[in-house]
């Protein structure tokens, strides 16, 4: 839609991202799920900008004296490529770090992106339907993309469903325009139906204004957790989003693994711990050196207290191996 819309070919994605596993959309991935796929299967005029990530940034600069040099290394694409159609982004990074920008980030390439007529996709499979404590994302920062995509959530996943919303002005330009893209069951009512009950039902319970109250709670949980363990190098999200990052050392920031450990099957410290925690009834999600919290949006203090003690109760396994 994108490049059909502006006339221009290049995306441009983000290195700390997950897409999806269709041909275009892992192609614009920049996690290692990409790799088993390159070079012949990689989609063309996809270019990669480094993440929004201050906690451990990837162009080396500190905020918020950076300015938000990521957001001018992506305006320094577009100037140089010319050909840009689109940035895609997750606004908060989700399996790859729960990786939350500055408040200052989204409104700056919202800028960018309408001073070059370059469309901003958000990709809200994740962070929508008020897991970050608002419907969506974008709203933290009064961004609106020109288009949204989202999943998920939006049944709270009781059937498949995907969405892809755009613009006024980017859905009249197809009134006019044939778009050759559409599948077999899109706008299905078993899906749909579902979809509007999920929003009923959120509402009825307040689940997003829900998300944003218990956000303090699970964040003081998750400091507390960081002061007793010397192998939490961060913590960070909104809502009921967050990662706790672990490090060997807490001033190099250096992980325990890598994607490329990842990638070979090394045996992963995560895992092994992610693993313990299971035993004791809890599921966590462990991705190559960190953990993402995501709890349903229901859950209540005890449960979130009895989660986190429980991984309290394993990360000694990370402090043992901390400086080795």
């Amino acid at each position: 839609m994108a490049r059909m819309y502006t006339g221009k070919s290049k995306i441009i994605a983000r290195y700390r991202s997950y897409h999806g596993s269709t041909a275009g959309s892992i192609a614009a991935t920049g996690d290692p799920r990409r790799w088993a796929m390159e070079p012949g299967g990689k989609g063309p005029g996809i270019l990669f900008a480094p993440e929004v990530h201050c906690y451990k940034c990837p162009i080396k600069h500190t905020y918020p004296g950076c300015g938000i040099a990521c957001a001018d290394y992506i305006e320094h694409m577009i100037r140089n490529e010319s050909d840009v159609a689109a940035v895609l982004v997750e606004p908060i990074v989700g399996t790859n770090g729960v990786i939350v920008p500055p408040e200052e980030y989204m409104p700056k390439l919202r800028k960018i992106c309408d001073e070059f007529g370059v469309l901003l996709i958000a990709d809200e499979v994740m962070t929508g339907w008020g897991r970050t404590g608002e419907w969506f994302a974008m709203n933290h920062w009064g961004v609106v993309p020109d288009i949204l995509v989202t999943a998920k959530g939006i049944t709270s996943a009781y059937v498949p469903l995907g969405l892809c919303a755009t613009s006024e002005k980017i859905a009249e330009y197809f009134q006019d325009h044939y778009f050759a893209h559409g599948h077999t069951y899109e706008a299905h009512p078993l899906t749909l139906a579902p979809a509007v009950a999920t929003i009923r039902e959120m509402q009825r319970l307040g689940l997003v204004e829900r998300a944003r109250e218990l956000a303090p709670y699970v964040e003081g949980k998750l400091r507390e957790l960081k002061a007793k363990h010397a192998s939490i190098g961060d913590v960070r999200g909104k809502g009921l989003f967050w990662a706790v990052d672990l490090v060997k050392d807490q001033t190099t920031k250096e992980p325990f693994n890598t994607y490329s450990d990842k990638v070979s099957g090394k045996p992963l410290l995560v895992d092994q711990i992610a693993a313990k925690i299971l035993a004791d009834g809890v599921t966590i999600q462990a991705w190559v050196s960190h953990f993402v919290i995501a709890p349903p949006l229901i859950v209540t203090k005890e449960q979130i207290d009895h989660g986190i003690s429980v991984l309290d109760k394993h990360l000694g396994l990370a402090d043992a191996a901390v400086g080795q």
